[in-house]
């Protein structure tokens, strides 16, 4: 037993045992190599993700827009069929909706007659304007010969006048003669200077003299009265003539105002009915653009008003994205930019452009806008609406519906 202790200890070397150097520093500098790769791929990654974050903006709060057309009734009636049904595709011009035309055929047909009986009237009155306008003129000439020709008889008669005047101091003349000559010889008759029959020859010319003066001053007051007369028919058709240049344009004022009226009235006739054409055109409701149909609510029978809403139109061929984009992502986003779309229900991505800007955030237009002046004013990073344009000619841009949730990246480097 002692003898393989001594054995044992004559083993034992007299240095202690030492562990070899080469075996552990390959693996601790592999394991820093690997750990100082992946910091660097780290750094790497955030730096690209960095850059890459800063050359695009993105949100999920967008979905697909497009015009949503109401189709409304403008007249009041009965529906008499619908022709479309709900998810239906249409074209523009396609009939959606027949009223009962009835009642606006009947509404027509009066219309139409009114405005026949109008322009009936406005026909017959036509005339009148130049039958009054040649009537005026021939009354003016008439009236117009008639003070001439008065003012003719007034100077004949002012001439009658004169000699008759002229004719009574030729007989006062003569007559004043006579009756010396017939004193002169009463006075020889008294003396017998001359005979019985010469005194009676002068007595009856100066007793005939004077029956001539009388019917000379006669003749001159009845020829004072033929220009009194006379002049009395002159004021009178000089009173006509101006009646007539004052009336004339009076009349023609009427004929007119009276035409003016008739056309008027036909004018409105007319309008009449053309609103009754059209409110037996607008029965037949029909799709102004192409779409699908959706919300209907018309039924064949039932009673609708001006204004009710019957369906709606879907404009499919027209859609666009607005993207609720947070304010702080605006400031380098402008129109034209390329945009990338994902939508979520075709998982497929589509090309676009930033169409315009939001001029106003979504919770200015919202039905109870934020009060700020309120003292309890808490800063919130708002939301506005982007429009972006989908690009035109790309596959399956028929699938896209208003609604659809979308992720739109704008490039805005």
């Amino acid at each position: 037993m002692s003898t393989q202790v001594e054995n044992a200890e004559t083993t034992i070397p007299d240095q202690p045992l030492s562990i070899p150097e080469t075996a552990a520093p390959p693996r601790r500098r592999k394991n820093k190599a690997v750990l100082g790769i992946i910091a660097l791929l780290i750094i790497a990654v955030a730096v690209g993700w960095y850059l890459y974050s800063r050359g695009s903006e993105d949100t999920d709060d967008a979905q697909v827009d497009s015009h949503l057309i109401p189709i409304a009734s403008r007249v009041d009636g009965t529906v008499q069929s619908v022709a479309v049904e709900d998810n239906q595709q249409v074209k523009a011009g396609t009939l959606l909706v027949q009223l009962d035309p009835s009642d606006y055929q009947v509404a027509l047909d009066q219309a139409k007659a009114q405005y026949d009986q109008a322009a009936a009237q406005l026909s017959a009155s036509g005339p009148n304007l130049p039958i009054t306008r040649i009537s005026n003129q021939s009354d003016l000439i008439s009236d117009t010969a008639d003070v001439t020709s008065a003012q003719a008889a007034v100077e004949a008669a002012r001439h009658d006048l004169a000699a008759s005047i002229a004719k009574l101091k030729e007989s006062q003349a003569t007559n004043e003669r006579a009756q010396a000559n017939f004193q002169r010889y009463q006075a020889l008759l008294d003396k017998k200077e001359v005979s019985r029959a010469d005194y009676d020859q002068y007595k009856a010319t100066a007793i005939a003299q004077l029956q001539t003066v009388a019917a000379n001053q006669a003749g001159v007051d009845s020829s004072e009265k033929i220009v009194d007369q006379r002049l009395a028919q002159l004021d009178q058709h000089k009173a006509k003539l101006q009646q007539t240049r004052s009336s004339a344009p009076l009349q023609l004022a009427i004929r007119e105002a009276d035409i003016k009226s008739q056309r008027a009235n036909s004018e409105a006739s007319q309008a009449l009915y053309d609103k009754a054409k059209l409110n037996l055109k607008y029965g037949q409701i029909v799709a102004p653009v192409a779409g699908v149909v959706t919300e209907r609510s018309a039924e064949p029978g039932a009673r609708i008003s001006t204004g009710q809403q019957l369906l709606m139109i879907v404009e499919t061929d027209d859609l666009w994205v607005t993207a609720n984009f947070k304010e702080t992502q605006l400031a380098r986003m402008h129109p034209g930019q390329r945009v990338k779309v994902y939508v979520d229900a075709l998982r497929q991505n589509f090309e676009a452009k930033v169409e315009s800007m939001p001029a106003i955030t979504g919770s200015r237009t919202s039905v109870l806008p934020p009060e700020n002046a309120t003292g309890n004013y808490v800063k919130v990073i708002q939301r506005m609406p982007v429009r972006i344009r989908f690009n035109a000619g790309q596959k399956d841009l028929d699938k896209l519906r208003p609604g659809m949730s979308v992720e739109p990246k704008v490039y805005v480097e």
